[in-house]
């Protein structure tokens, strides 16, 4: 058989397809050793052999990292909307157990209860600074602010940036968008959003402006109750009696269509640490779940930036996410 021949026919007993031959191994048959086909065709299948483990392997990998994303459930979720109310100078202790607070306790037992939210300083108005901002702007006291003197960021800012909707619901405010210092039992220290220029004054309303068909409610909203209502000035019993009766509807709706209802404080008593209660209810929270971590006020908002994609303002970008009592 001429040299070609025979090679085309030891080409022809291999299973793997045709692997082009480098021309030191186009040697007539004839002229080589009577071992050369041998070494020829185990040449062939090793480099057949790791061609193929190659492929699988780069397959294998592509199809892990493919399941690896596909399957990865976000740290928070995205609610529909997301109300936040903020009550006034109480310490974990004296709301979280007690029967002067059974609305509250019964969204915990139905929600999630984070048994170490705590509050940055004394007295009030820095803290609800940090909340909506992450830092406290330079304010260290209740003095009432010149409107519009930051344009830091903020989450009011960043929603609206974003594409999404913001809005305050301020008890006993006198009108809407009123920048005034206070009136009866308004106080303008509670409202944060009237120190930033880059939030319109048009979306702070009075609380008579919340939406009854709560589908039409923004995106992100807090309310903030009046000096009574808030629990600061009247009792426990008194700022719980008014969650139920303004915001029990909302809960109830919250639970089945994908909203959040988040309830916190601005500062404890001064004698507890600064522990304050904090508890979420909606229908991605875990029904009588808890949670031992401890979280602060950056970290709340952090975890209300996350759920939209939006950027951490402040301290928020060193804090953590809210975990480990959603359903997904």
């Amino acid at each position: 058989m001429p040299p070609r021949a025979a090679l085309r026919c030891q080409r022809t007993r291999l299973t793997p397809p045709p692997i082009p031959l480098r021309p030191e191994e186009l040697v007539p048959a004839a002229a080589s050793p009577a071992r050369r086909p041998h070494r020829r065709r185990l040449r062939l299948r090793r480099r057949h052999s790791l061609a193929l483990a190659t492929a699988f392997g780069l397959a294998a990998t592509s199809l892990g990292l493919w399941a690896s994303d596909s399957t990865a459930a976000p740290a928070v979720p995205t609610p529909d909307h997301v109300v936040v109310v903020v009550f006034e100078n109480r310490a974990y202790d004296q709301v979280m157990g007690s029967s002067s607070a059974p609305y509250i306790n019964s969204l915990a037992a139905g929600g999630a209860n984070l048994t170490a939210s705590y509050a940055e300083t004394h007295p009030s108005q820095p803290n609800y600074y940090a909340l909506f901002s992450g830092d406290t702007q330079g304010v260290t006291d209740d003095s009432c602010v010149d409107p519009g003197f930051s344009e830091e960021p903020n989450l009011g800012s960043e929603l609206l940036a974003a594409g999404r909707t913001w809005a305050s619901y301020n008890e006993s405010l006198p009108a809407e968008g009123s920048t005034t210092c206070e009136s009866g039992k308004y106080r303008q220290k509670h409202n944060p959003w009237f120190g930033f220029g880059n939030v319109p004054t048009s979306t702070a309303h009075t609380f008579g402006a919340f939406p009854k068909d709560y589908s039409a409610l923004p995106t992100v909203s807090f309310i903030v109750p009046n000096m009574c209502s808030d629990m600061h000035d009247c009792s426990i019993g008194t700022g719980d009696t008014w969650l139920k009766n303004n915001l029990k509807s909302y809960a109830d709706w919250a639970k089945t269509h994908n909203s959040l209802l988040l309830i916190t404080f601005d500062e404890d008593n001064r004698l507890s640490g600064n522990r304050i209660p904090t508890v979420l209810y909606g229908q991605q929270v875990k029904p009588g779940s808890t949670s031992d971590t401890t979280y602060n006020h950056y970290d709340v908002l952090r975890t209300l930036e996350t759920m939209y994609g939006l950027p951490h303002a402040g301290n928020a970008a060193n804090g953590k996410d809210i975990t480990g009592v959603w359903n997904s």
